[in-house]
């Protein structure tokens, strides 16, 4: 039961009662696992090109590229919390007036930390940080190892330091080169004029907190000149903020409504996929997306950046056969060989299972099926091979009516309660690493809402802690899994060069965030 007050602050948040009543029996419930039927693998599910056939798709791209309005979709609302956690650590447990780093790191067998302070010169902000240090403590050179290093953790990371750990991973120092420091957010606008562009000018969306709002915006003020001037390129930057009305409850382990300390309900936001609002208002011909740290420094950049063409390429050509297949079904007089020639791209192409008794079925029947099944939004996704990254994957799913489709699947979804589902994810040979492009507007040229292509059973349950307390959490189907679950889907593989996220501060000392 809700109090009025209670429900005045769900109504202000613009959600509905009976959402959150059904969120409340979602979580009760319990999630559905997704019914995995095997792994998607090279040629059963994963397109593979070789090189001449990447030229063609690049070739296709580029030649179709100056014709197109093209954005670049960047989830960047993460704070850099999680990439410190193991320097947090360090900070609360380690004394160095009792003992040596030498002794800690070996007592505790903290490879992560032997690891950054081993390399610490190498670090994009290490010059920043010694020179903050240096105001204060001109004679930190004298100071002990472990004294040193303490210090220049709690600098980078202390609100009266520079306080990384309170900004989003896109606004961290991410690269230096022999004249400057860049963050991750200038080296994607960067990266938009390698394959994101059109008619000289580059489009980036980037969904963001409310409070970092501000800060990306004067980054941009102050990089948008010169990189204007070297790309010859116009940038036109937008953001976004996820809707609070995207926000859900969570419950207790005792099935209760968690309320923060001040009797209110706790409202959390719903992952990635409450992103599905933010990529819907989004109105081009093509949408690449790509995660924030999943950057390279520029020279390394180039060749990557051909994927992205080969990716597009992709979804170029099929989009034209899709585009072509619907039109001739509006006009009608279609032979048998013609159905048959849709069924098969459709099967062999867009990774679609044709009903058994498809061509049983009268010609108006075809024609309806066709068209309901050709007239979605379309997504090519790169697809790496498995390295052991944690993560979701391309996987064959069955629905709970009996339906198979190609599917990303987020580890959280399956049952590794069961041993089948065990044995078909070990068998997987890929993995995903959000890095796709969308088609969003169908054959007339009009957008597609797409809102109305989401599995809603495909939401998470997790457990997370607040407080001190353990709390079931509620996730909105995610962006690339259950909010994409009914579009046109097309995986092809690319090189694992392209997906180099940075996880934890040590990433950055990855040869392929460091300049050569």
């Amino acid at each position: 039961m809700f109090s009025d007050k209670d429900i005045q602050q769900i109504q202000n948040k613009g959600i509905t009662i009976d959402q959150v009543n059904a969120q409340i029996s979602r979580l009760k419930d319990g999630m559905s696992f997704s019914d995995l039927v095997s792994a998607a693998t090279i040629d059963k599910g994963i397109e593979r090109y070789d090189a001449d056939g990447t030229e063609e798709m690049i070739a296709l791209y580029e030649a179709k590229q100056q014709e197109l309005s093209i954005v670049k979709f960047v989830p960047a609302s993460g704070a850099a919390t999680r990439m410190f956690k193991f320097l947090f650590q360090f900070l609360n447990a380690f004394d160095p007036n009792k003992t040596t780093l030498k002794n800690y790191i070996e007592s505790n067998n903290d490879g992560l930390i032997a690891t950054f302070s081993e390399n610490l010169e190498n670090f994009p902000f290490y010059n920043e940080v010694v020179g903050q240090i240096k105001n204060t403590y001109p004679k930190y050179d004298e100071f002990s190892e472990g004294e040193r290093l303490a210090l220049f953790v709690r600098t980078m990371l202390d609100e009266n330091g520079l306080n990384y750990s309170f900004l989003p991973k896109g606004l961290l120092p991410f690269h230096r080169y022999s004249d400057k420091t860049v963050t991750a957010f200038q080296e994607h606008l960067f990266e938009s004029t390698l394959y994101a562009s059109s008619k000289e000018k580059a489009n980036l969306h980037f969904t963001v907190s409310e409070k970092h709002h501000p800060f990306f915006a004067k980054e941009l003020d102050e990089v948008k000149p010169f990189l204007e001037n070297k790309t010859s390129t116009k940038f036109n930057v937008s953001y976004s903020y996820q809707n609070e009305a995207t926000e859900t409850v969570a419950l207790t382990l005792k099935d209760q409504v968690f309320r923060n300390e001040d009797g209110s309900i706790l409202f959390r936001p719903a992952g990635h996929g409450a992103l599905l609002e933010n990529l819907n208002v989004l109105d081009y011909d093509l949408i690449f997306i790509k995660n924030i740290d999943n950057i390279v420094v520029a020279d390394k950049n180039i060749e990557v950046s051909n994927y992205k063409k080969l990716l597009a390429g992709v979804l170029l050509e099929a989009q034209q056969k899709v585009f072509s297949f619907l039109r001739q079904l509006d006009e009608g007089g279609l032979t048998e060989a013609d159905y048959k020639l849709m069924a098969v791209f459709l099967r062999y192409r867009l990774n679609t299972i044709i009903p058994v008794d498809f061509d049983a079925y009268d010609e108006e029947k075809k024609t309806a099926y066709l068209k309901e099944r050709f007239d979605r939004p379309m997504r090519v996704c790169g697809m790496v091979k498995n390295q052991g990254e944690p993560g979701g994957g391309p996987f064959w799913v069955k629905d709970k009516h009996g339906k198979i489709s190609l599917q990303i699947v987020e580890f959280a979804q399956i049952n590794f309660g069961k041993q089948n589902q065990q044995e078909i994810v070990y068998k997987a040979t890929h993995f995903n690493p959000t890095d796709l492009v969308c088609g969003v507007r169908n054959y007339k040229g009009e957008k597609y809402d797409l809102s109305k292509y989401v599995d809603p059973e495909a939401a998470f349950i997790t457990t997370k802690t607040r407080n001190g307390v353990d709390i079931q959490a509620l996730e909105l189907p995610g962006l690339w899994n259950g909010s994409m679950a009914y579009w046109n889907s097309i995986f092809v593989e690319v090189p694992v060069e392209t997906f180099n996220p940075v996880k934890t501060v040590n990433d950055l000392l990855k040869p392929v965030h460091q300049v050569s």
